[in-house]
């Protein structure tokens, strides 16, 4: 797990030092060993810090390059299958000088071209250097769940792990005048939208590739766009699928040359991987987890009883609101990105990487495959309220209610209008009223967006499945846990988000996924011999924080030194959430964070 960062500009005549501030202002995500490329041919340069994992010894420095085929590489991820790729590739007559996963990309190149992308399963974002052939690649896994920023205007091409890289480049780099209206929409940035202008992420399952000779460059998906295959029908074979994949994913991601555990929530997801771990490492297996002062939101108990069933080495940690305030400065200092959700994934990262672990298990990417948010009920309401024309669909902004009032959202048309019915913070009255705009601009940016979002046929629970992944899980939950775990130079594994995983949950019919009595039932059945039975009966409590409790006594989020006073009354009246204060407060505030300052 890494950084990387990259300059091609035949105008620019300082790369090395430019591009060294790019790569040290990301120094917290490898802060093992550092290094850059400068190609005596083409006006490019590469930088790359390390967090080592894998092959701990100076054979895995970065950049690194392949002789034969004059390759170089900086690498940011895990692949989980480069033993069999390295296997197969040495049946072909490769040989290696490390036993990196960053060598076997290489090799792999080398022997299939851009092909290679797809056979790949892991978590990565790359840039491939191919000086035979004058190109430059840039590669994102299939689930985007590492990130790559770029920006490419004329002959220039710039790229970097995170956005704060390109203030780190060019400090009065201009803001993206829109990023507000869209965080106080969705809570997140959606991708492609950055608080920088012309700033855009590389879309999962694709690559760039830009002709270093006639500085021309071009997008390319290499991953199919849904995943396909046999139909499972069969409940028990369903279950069992399930199970054999999950196990296989869990061992792929618990390869490691360093200190590895996982997040024990207390939940189902985080306690299946437990216990899947458990069965491969035994006694040294290892747990870390959050608890609070506030006993309503501790799920101590389960926790103790999934540390009791599989006899894991367990460090927990207790939180309070002290805890919130003393961490605040460097929380805002992580978050690379403006997010409505991220303190909580910096705790639980600080305390993993306090612990003793270098990489972490996390049950992230379960819910959105296996229906276990509310979003997949409300769905039954979608069809229904599509049929009334939206200029009265946005008269539902007048409710009194908020979940009422969000009905306005579906005026907008495919997945974006769904997702803001689900998930929508402010309705684009209040972001017009917040940022001094015109209403009708708001509408029509949301729409513009929502017309340009990737289309998605399904009409039954794989769509909430997918428009949760899409927006929710990509944007907020795996930004938030890389730029926060990174921060901290801890990696953190999603085995529900493993590629051969996700192939087999495609094939499971929605009907054994989505419409089961219990939600994520495929789940409890697959691992109930092993799961404590209080685990998985009780209700979905969820990662929740008490940030609620702890605003309310947060002179910094309160005070009236700050833009939230006329907010102060609806909050502590109940009638305005803590998310919502949040996001407020976020975007209202100018230098919070050196990525969006």
């Amino acid at each position: 797990m890494c950084r990387i960062a990259g300059i091609f500009d035949p105008q620019l005549t300082q790369h090395p030092e430019a591009l060294l501030r790019m790569r040290d202002s990301m120094r917290h995500g490898g802060p093992d060993d550092a290094g850059i490329y400068q190609d005596p041919t083409f006006p490019l340069i590469l930088g790359h810090r390390r967090l080592s994992i894998i092959d701990l010894s100076p054979a895995g420095h970065q950049p690194m390059q392949e002789l034969q085929s004059d390759c170089w590489i900086v690498f940011n991820g895990e692949i989980y299958n480069f033993q069999d790729l390295r296997a197969s590739l040495q049946q072909l007559g490769h040989h290696f000088q490390s036993k990196t996963d960053t060598e076997v990309i290489l090799k792999a190149y080398q022997q299939w071209g851009t092909e290679a992308f797809e056979r790949f399963n892991g978590m990565f974002a790359f840039a491939l250097l191919d000086r035979k052939q004058g190109a430059l690649y840039l590669v994102r896994d299939h689930a985007g769940i590492k990130p790559l920023y770029y920006h490419q205007q004329g002959e220039q091409l710039i790229f970097a792990s995170e956005v704060r890289a390109f203030k780190a480049l060019k400090p009065d780099w201009p803001e993206n005048p829109d990023w507000r209206s869209f965080f106080l929409s969705f809570g997140h940035l959606p991708e492609p939208v950055t608080t920088l202008k012309d700033v855009r992420p590389l879309e999962p399952g694709f690559y760039y590739h830009s002709d270093l000779y006639t500085r021309q460059g071009t997008l390319h998906r290499y991953q199919p766009e849904r995943f396909s295959g046999p139909v499972i029908d069969q409940l028990e074979d369903a279950i069992a699928a399930v199970r054999q994949s999950l196990e296989q994913s869990v061992q792929r991601q618990l390869v490691s040359d360093v200190p590895l555990g996982l997040f024990l929530s207390g939940g189902l997801d985080s306690s299946v991987l437990t216990l899947a771990a458990q069965a491969i490492l035994k006694d040294q297996l290892r747990t870390t987890s959050i608890n609070f002062k506030e006993q309503a939101y501790s799920e101590q108990a389960f926790q103790e009883m999934v540390v009791q069933r599989c006899g894991s080495q367990h460090q927990p940690f207790t939180l309070g609101p002290d805890t919130f305030e003393e961490g605040f400065e460097d929380a805002m200092q992580a978050m690379d990105q403006p997010s409505n959700d991220g303190f909580n994934t910096y705790f639980v990262c600080k305390y993993a990487r306090q612990s003793g672990l270098t990489v972490a298990l996390s049950g992230l990417g379960a819910d959105e495959l296996l229906g276990g948010y509310p979003s997949f009920g409300y769905n039954r309401f979608v069809s229904p309220l599509r049929t009334i024309p939206g200029s009265i669909l946005r008269q539902a902004k007048r409710a009194r209610k908020q979940a009422l009032k969000k009905v306005a959202f579906l005026s907008l048309p495919g997945p974006v209008g769904e997702y803001l019915f689900y998930r929508g913070l402010f309705l684009p009255d209040s972001v017009a009223h917040i940022t001094g705009q015109q209403e009708s601009r708001i509408w029509d940016l949301l729409t513009e967006f929502a017309e340009n979002a990737p289309a998605m046929p399904e009409t039954n629970g794989n769509r909430v499945s997918q428009i949760e992944q899409e927006y929710y899980m990509r944007n907020q939950l795996l930004k938030d846990t890389d730029a926060m775990s990174m921060w901290h130079s801890l990696e953190v594994r999603v085995p529900y988000l493993d590629k051969a995983f996700l192939q087999t949950m495609a094939q499971i019919s929605p009907a054994l996924k989505f419409q089961l009595p219990q939600k994520k039932e495929l789940l409890v059945r697959a691992f109930q011999q092993e799961l404590p039975e209080a685990v998985w009966k009780r209700p979905k409590m969820g990662f929740t924080f008490p940030f609620a409790e702890w605003f309310k006594h947060s002179e910094r989020l309160l005070g009236a030194q700050n833009g939230l006073v006329p907010w102060r009354e609806l909050f502590l009246s109940g009638k305005l959430s803590w998310a919502r204060l949040w996001v407020l407060y976020l975007s209202t505030e100018p230098g919070l964070m050196h990525g969006w300052d």
